[in-house]
Order: structure tokens, then sequence, then C-alpha cells
């Protein structure tokens, strides 16, 4: 696993030395209003029944558009199946947490179920790698949701950023199959048997421009379409030194919530229906941090802001942090990361390709960075 990334680009990272802001947050808030955060804790059924009838919603769009003219099917699919079929993408994002039914098997099933319109199987290997994105959030080779060195050097200019953005969802998944690949499991073949022959019976009773309708459904609903910005609002730094943020408008009520990012973050164990209540309990925590009104509005400023690009993330190291950076986390009640002195070096471009590898090992008192994140990975791979 590569531990720290290096080169000119990795020095346009912010580097910090706070650990995982959500872990700590957590705590801080449990301390103050930790019986009324863990009657929010459990699961919810409407999630299920939503995933139920947008599947049904899509297959039944599916039947119709077969004998469509090809403009009008251009139009079906941008609209209609890249909504439903983004819905879904983020109904993966809630199940993954196993909060629509008790039982995991259950959820797992569900996910399985939601899969079936996306025509790609996301649904075991999402699970996986998003517990990986909870557990070493912003660490280099922990978390795959961080762009690579590749990505950020290559990825600049309006146009490219363009198709960067076009493209997004299928980046987003072969990415972590290149930065961290997992061992394939008997899961997988389950989940690529059902999705793939669900494929080819559309084709086979419904006809390829019905199939068509569902693909172009998950490349556009990922891509340049207004449900897709959650993908850039939720890690991409709006504001400097904040690393999550959340989004508080319509568009929640079509993608389970995933705009209470900060919310979640700081309690996956709550779900989708539920997380407004955990702003309303400790709004002092919640409501000074920079969020979003308008997905559109990040992806436009994504691409017209020179400022911006996949180099707008915050790394680490390690997840736990310094206890200096720690403290003034805390002390600024866990609204922003706080960058220590021994940690700036570690942005230059020029130290990075000059042993900033040791650099930050030196900060870190001695240890290994990739020590200790391959002795996390060990510790914390998800078990179901």
């Amino acid at each position: 696993m590569v531990a720290v990334q290096s080169g000119p680009v990795a020095g346009r990272f912010l580097w910090v030395s706070s650990g995982e802001p959500h872990a700590i947050r957590r705590r801080e808030l449990l301390a103050k209003y930790g019986d009324q955060i863990r009657k929010l804790y459990g699961y919810d059924h409407a999630t299920a029944w939503q995933v139920v009838t947008v599947v049904a919603c899509q297959f039944i769009m599916a039947a119709l558009v077969r004998d469509w003219a090809w403009w009008k099917l251009a139009v079906a699919a941008y609209v209609v199946s890249g909504t439903l079929n983004q819905n879904l993408f983020c109904a993966q994002h809630e199940i993954s947490h196993f909060l629509a039914f008790k039982k995991p098997l259950y959820n797992k099933v569900l996910a399985l179920v939601g899969n079936m319109p996306l025509v790609v199987p996301v649904a075991v290997k999402f699970r996986e790698y998003h517990h990986d994105h909870h557990i070493f959030l912003g660490v280099d080779g922990g978390d795959v949701d961080l762009p690579t060195v590749l990505e950020s050097s290559w990825i600049a200019g309006f146009f490219s950023k363009l198709f960067f953005t076009f493209i997004y969802l299928a980046i987003y998944a072969v990415r972590p199959l290149i930065v961290r690949p997992k061992a394939i499991t008997a899961a997988d073949f389950v989940n690529w048997g059902l999705v793939i022959g669900t494929d080819v019976g559309v084709l086979y009773f419904l006809g390829i421009k019905s199939l068509v309708y569902l693909l172009a459904g998950s490349l556009l609903g990922g891509g340049l379409h207004p449900m897709a910005g959650h993908l850039i609002a939720e890690h991409y730094m709006f504001s400097r030194g904040q690393e999550t943020y959340s989004y508080y408008g319509p568009l929640n009520l079509l993608s389970y919530n995933v705009g209470y990012h900060n919310e979640h973050h700081d309690f996956p164990q709550i779900p989708q229906t539920r997380l407004h209540k955990l702003r309303q309990i400790a709004p002092e925590y919640y409501n000074n941090l920079y969020a979003h009104t308008s997905w559109c509005w990040v992806l436009w400023r994504f691409l017209v802001d020179p400022a911006m690009g996949p180099w707008s993330r915050m790394h680490r190291v390690m997840r736990e942090g310094t206890p200096a950076a720690n403290d003034k986390f805390i002390g600024s009640m866990c609204k922003t990361a706080a960058e220590t002195g021994a940690w700036e070096a570690a942005r230059s471009a020029e130290v990075l390709d000059k042993g900033g590898a040791s650099a930050l090992q030196a900060a870190m008192g001695g240890k290994s960075a990739g020590r200790l994140i391959r002795k996390a990975n060990s510790e914390n791979e998800p078990q179901n």
C-alpha cells in the first residue's frame, strides 16, 4: 500500500496532522448528548420501500423506451434514468451501512436488488471500499475515494475537468481496483451473476435500446448531472481546512439524504431518515460549518475555479493524528482540521520530492506511516 503520495502535484494537497475529524467529533457529541443521539441509531424500512419502488420504475421505463427514437431515448436516459440510477447508487451508500433492515443479510439482498438496473455490478465491492473510506478518511493508500497524483496531474484545466466530471463515476469505480485491489469472493460472483443475468434478460426480452437506457442512466447520472453533484460536494475542499461538507437542499429527497454528509460520517449508524435530528440536537457543531445549498453550483464551481481540481482534498498519513493537532481541532468545536509547523513542510513539493516521507516520519516521532496504515488495515478489514 502506498502510504505517502509524492511529487510536485502531491505538494498541492493539503496535508494535515489532525486525526480523522468525525471520530473526534463523535466522542465530543456523545459526551454531551449521548442519550439523545443513541436513540437515533438503528434502521428504517422506508429505505427498502424506496429502493424497490425505484427499481420497478426503472424496469417499467426500460420497457416503455424500447421503441422510442434515439433522440427521445437520449433525453429520457439523462432526465429519468440518470436521476433514478443515481438514486440507486445513493441507495448502495445507505444500505452498505445496514440501515434498511436489522439483519445484515437482508441489507445485502436489498443492495443486490438495487444493483440490478445499474448494468454494472457494484454492490459488494462498494460496501467493502466504502467501509475503508470511513475507517481511513483522507489517509493515502487507505481511502480510495482520494484522487491519485496521476489524476491531479492530468486534470487541471476547464476541458480536462469537464471530461473528468463527465466520466467521474467510471473513475470512481475503477480507481479502487488499481489503488487497493481486493480479493474476489463468492459474494462477488453472486453480484456479477445477478447483474449480468439481468443485462442479458433486458437485452433479450426488451432489446438494445432498453439496455442503453439503463447503462446511459448509470454513466450520465454519475457525471454532469445535478444528482452527481454530491460526488464532488462531499469531500472536495470548498473551505480550507474543512474535510467534509453537508448539503441541505431539495435533492436530498431523491438521494436518501446523502447530503447530510457531516452528520453521516459522524454517526454512520443513524439511518438517513433521522440524520436531520442529529443536527437539531447539536446545532452548535453543524450550523457554523460550510455547507452547500446547490449541487449544480458545486459542479460549476469545480469546473470554472482554477484553484479547484482533484488535488482539492485533505490528506493525512495516519488516521490517529498528533495530540497537539487533535486538541486544536477539539478547541475549535471540531469544525476544521488544524495544521502544525512540523507538517507544514509536507505540503511543499520540493520536500516531497526530496524525501517527504522521511520528513513526515520524523514528524510522527520516527514511526513508519506505512506500517501504521497496514496495521490499521489488518485490524479494520470489514468482516461482512
